[in-house]
């Protein structure tokens, strides 16, 4: 085999779109909050800021989806960038805390058209055998230009005086990059074969839930159970998205510029352990990857309040990062295996799965604020604890091995060809 067949172009493209679009929108992430704050937003203002993205992603993602599918990935793919791009240049010129709320909400149309159309893009792409690790790839290359432009954030409002307009044009400058990265690289391209309504009928042996699985015939999973999986982990992991600079500067004590040194510090621990956690999830145990998220939660969330120094705030940071290592990998391959019953519908039923992420990473940081504002930090860090706890248990109900169909009934729908496929509901309806 060749180097050429070997490498998987607008795979590559892809994980350079998700490494470039974080290097811009991790400046935005660092230094909004802080403009919100020093534009006179309380904290749970602030928290309601940073889920409005979300809120609006959930509501919208289900009509996203079904554009992708109809319209073609990649072009969803290409006008959710190509959005995001003007939600940096409009935060340049935004003054007035009304605008910041506009803005954001016009983050949230760009995420529900983008989460869809790139996971489905990332499933087609990343190959069966292998798409814990294709997955893995795109988040840790996320994962790890956030934090460099966090830190670069931090930096840069340090040396500029708080000069935040201008950390918001750098963002909108580097957020052309992606938009060309996906253009001219990215295909869309669907094999027929494979989108044919009776495939949903046909055993997927290299994808499993877990362990026997790949040895027993699966049938069509539902999808609600899932949506609420990605709720309660997206709703653990995301309580102090918006909200960690603040946490940083104002509880521990910390300088811009430390904080933004404890995102990089993260980095390296994130660069290794993404890779090995989506190896992990493709041939070992997809319920051990998941399990460590919760873990991470938890030892985070302690550290966060017995040792608010920068050594401790930092560790914290880093372990709260490798559980989101450890989840998104085990979550897009998921993501994949059931949206495989129905190739055509890939994109809508990604986004009902990734639709309950966004309700608890909308939900979670406005519960943080109001937490934080009325019970103080302890309490946000014990209500955090407490839901990684339960997402735990219910994590291990949803990830059980799916009961087989009967044989008679699979071979039944064989012979009598696509009349007999399973159906295509929506999710909503399961």
């Amino acid at each position: 085999m060749t180097i050429r067949r070997q490498i998987n172009v607008s795979l590559v493209a892809i994980v350079g779109e998700g490494l470039l679009s974080r290097l811009s929108f991790g400046l935005i992430s660092f230094t909004l909050p802080l403009y919100a704050r020093h534009l006179g937003l309380s904290l749970a203002e602030v928290g309601v800021l940073a889920a409005l993205n979300s809120a609006v992603a959930v509501g919208l993602k289900p009509l996203a989806g079904w554009a992708a599918d109809r319209f073609g990935l990649k072009r969803i793919y290409l006008v959710s960038i190509a959005i995001r791009s003007l939600v940096s240049l409009l935060l340049g010129f935004a003054t007035v805390p009304w605008e910041l709320f506009a803005i954001r909400s016009a983050h949230g149309l760009s995420m529900s058209l983008r989460d869809p159309s790139a996971n489905a893009l990332i499933a087609e792409h990343g190959g069966e055998k292998s798409v814990a690790s294709a997955f893995a790839w795109y988040q840790t290359a996320r994962t790890v230009a956030g934090s460099l432009s966090r830190a670069v954030a931090g930096i840069l409002l340090t040396i500029t005086g708080a000069h935040y307009s201008l950390v918001f044009l750098i963002a909108f400058a580097l957020s052309v990059l992606p938009f060309l990265s996906v253009a001219l690289y990215v295909k869309d391209e669907r094999d027929e074969i494979h989108v044919q309504r009776h495939v949903a009928v046909s055993p997927v042996p290299s994808q499993r839930f877990e362990g026997d699985l790949a040895e027993a015939t699966p049938v069509r999973p539902k999808v609600l159970p899932f949506v609420g999986l990605g709720f309660l982990i997206a709703a653990s992991a995301e309580m102090l998205n918006g909200l960690f600079p603040v946490l940083a500067t104002e509880y521990a004590g910390l300088s811009r510029a430390q904080t933004g040194v404890i995102y990089a510090v993260s980095t390296c621990a994130i660069v290794v352990s993404g890779p090995v956690f989506g190896w992990l999830s493709d041939n070992v145990s997809r319920k051990l990857v998941l399990t460590v998220r919760g873990i991470a939660n938890t030892l985070s969330s302690i550290l966060y309040v017995i040792v608010p120094t920068f050594a401790g705030v930092a560790l914290a940071k880093t372990a709260d990062d490798l559980g989101k290592a450890a989840f998104r990998p085990a979550w897009g391959a998921l993501m994949a295996q059931v949206s495989n019953f129905d190739k055509r519908s890939r994109a809508r039923t990604m986004s009902w799965m990734s639709m309950g992420e966004d309700a608890g990473g909308a939900l979670a940081p406005v519960v943080a604020g109001f937490l934080w504002a009325n019970w103080g930090v302890v309490a946000l860090m014990g209500a955090r604890v407490l839901l990684a706890l339960a997402a735990e248990l219910y994590a291990f109900a949803v990830t059980r091995p799916v009961r087989a169909a009967p044989v008679e009934t699979i071979r039944t729908a064989h012979a009598q060809g696509p009349a007999m496929a399973l159906p295509a509901n929506s999710p909503a309806e399961e």
